[in-house]
């Protein structure tokens, strides 16, 4: 293993001008390493060895350039709520990265708008998708090493055992767009439905949001969210949230509606 001195110093003497000999003459290294360090694309075989020390302008923990959390589209924060529904990220070779989103394979909007929000969020990467158990669920997938800086609750074991908490940033990013976060959320760990009260009388029937999920701290920010825009609910057990007030399930049809 070379020292950093001596990667820093041919890295500069390259920016110079120097040939591959001349960089061996002058640093005494041999030439066959000097020419492997000027082929690695932009440094980043070096930066994954010393993963410590970035470049300038580039983010030090996936090597990519520095990101713009704040300029990320609406898309992601969709994004987010299906990761915190249904989503997970697993550690591949080399520092990449894979998302998966598990899906129900009976909606294919959903299932399609999904894939646009990842091409949104990583344009430069390409959307898998993979029907699984018999075709009845659709994994979206992409692979990136930028996955675990765009998506900092990703840690190991399950996410309702861990503590999950949005970034500074991520909650600017719901702040501006509340309706997609719930939208995800719903998509991925909640439904739709017609709940019906049967009286000796009369039979009532009104639509209701369910949110399910077994990690206290996402539902608390499923709730907080509705908090933002004016949306009543209750706890209907250990694991789940209703919306059920008229307004509140007219608000939320605006922007979700049914699966389809």
């Amino acid at each position: 293993m070379r020292s950093l001195q001596g990667i820093h110093r041919v890295e500069t003497l390259v920016e110079a001008g120097l040939n591959d000999c001349a960089i061996a003459r002058e640093t005494g290294l041999p030439r066959t390493t000097v020419r492997d360090w000027r082929r690695a694309k932009r440094w980043e075989l070096l930066s994954r060895r010393h993963p410590t020390v970035p470049r300038p302008g580039c983010c030090g923990r996936c090597g990519h350039p520095d990101h713009d959390f704040a300029g990320q589209p609406g898309q992601y924060v969709y994004l987010l709520g299906l990761y915190l529904g249904d989503g997970y990220i697993v550690h591949h070779r080399r520092g990449v990265y894979r998302l998966t989103v598990t899906l129900d394979a009976r909606y294919p909007g959903i299932v399609a708008e999904c894939g646009t929000a990842i091409e949104a969020v990583m344009p430069q990467g390409r959307v898998g998708l993979q029907f699984r158990h018999g075709g009845t669920c659709a994994w979206v997938t992409n692979t990136s090493k930028q996955w675990p800086c765009l998506i900092p609750q990703h840690g190991p074991g399950h996410k309702y055992e861990r503590r999950i908490a949005l970034a500074p940033w991520q909650q600017e990013l719901v702040m501006r767009h509340p309706e997609l976060l719930l939208r995800g959320l719903i998509h991925s760990d909640g439904c739709r439905v017609i709940n019906k009260i049967r009286h000796p009388q009369k039979t009532y029937e009104y639509p209701r949001y369910q949110f399910s999920n077994r990690s206290d701290d996402i539902k608390r920010i499923f709730c907080d969210t509705c908090d933002l825009l004016g949306v009543d609910w209750r706890v209907m057990s250990r694991w789940d949230i209703s919306v059920a007030r008229r307004a509140s399930v007219a608000r939320l049809d605006e922007f979700i509606g049914p699966k389809a």
